[in-house]
């Protein structure tokens, strides 16, 4: 593995064992991705999308093939805080304030009070909620939350996000408001992404990349660059080239041009 890539997934499989016989979740994955890329993860439910997160965090052990994160395995990224990570709930702890919910990963590695109340106002300032490091999770909006749960997996600096749709139960207007948050967070860290997501649309906006995954047993059926310059935005959603993307995602999906999947 090459320096320049923050993950290695290769021939990766992985199968639950279960009362009525073994489910194969993924087989045969080879994924890169390098360091600073934004790459989605796309597929029917059940591809094996979020398994291939968890194995990457090392949430879960692949059960054949190799992964390797930064060069390292799975298990020392997630020892060395390589990663932050982030899901679909925020999982906010309610008794916690904004600002202490940001803190708690360096509260739990031992950086001193002065450090933590130096990097929350950072985080703070970086996700828009300053005003509202003294407030409480149920005083904020499900995109307010999101916003506190991004900062916390970014609280470390760390070189790689996992993103597990974690806008999946959001309205659609806070939804693209926090996809254009997340493109300027993930272009001013620099940090690789690695996000998984049920829509094409968001996957287009969001990505450098968009890996398109087949039903289980979960395996890479394309990969599509995206190629946008500039910055993500409203102007990038109504543009023609973002329509073409989409359609060239929702064939991959489909197996077939949409235009004539339509017409049977």
């Amino acid at each position: 593995m090459t320096a320049e890539l923050a993950v290695q997934a290769t021939a990766v499989g992985k199968t639950f064992p279960t009362k009525a016989g073994d489910v194969v979740a993924l087989t045969g994955v080879d994924l890169e991705v390098k360091v600073g890329e934004f790459v989605s993860l796309i597929g029917p439910s059940g591809c094996g999308k979020s398994t291939l997160l968890r194995l990457i965090a090392d949430l879960d052990t692949a059960s054949t093939g190799s992964l390797e994160i930064f060069g390292k395995s799975a298990q020392q990224a997630r020892i060395d805080q390589d990663y932050g990570i982030a899901f679909q709930q925020a999982g906010l702890l309610p008794w916690r304030s904004v600002g202490a919910n940001i803190a708690l990963p360096l509260e739990l590695h031992g950086f001193s009070a002065a450090d933590r109340k130096a990097r929350v106002a950072e985080l703070a300032e970086l996700v828009g909620l300053t005003e509202f490091i003294d407030r409480y999770p149920d005083q904020l909006s499900g995109g307010m939350q999101q916003r506190v749960a991004i900062a916390r997996a970014l609280a470390e600096r760390p070189r790689l996000l996992l993103m597990d749709e974690p806008f999946g139960a959001l309205d659609e207007m806070t939804r693209e408001y926090l996809q254009t948050e997340l493109a300027r967070i993930a272009a001013e860290t620099k940090a690789a992404v690695v996000f998984v997501t049920h829509s094409i649309p968001e996957a287009v906006f969001l990505s450098d990349r968009v890996i398109v995954m087949s039903p289980r047993p979960g395996r890479i059926t394309d990969v599509i660059p995206m190629s946008f310059k500039g910055k993500r935005g409203d102007a990038l959603r109504e543009s023609p080239a973002y329509f073409v993307k989409v359609t060239a995602v929702r064939e991959a999906l489909h197996g077939t041009p949409v235009e004539r999947a339509n017409e049977r």
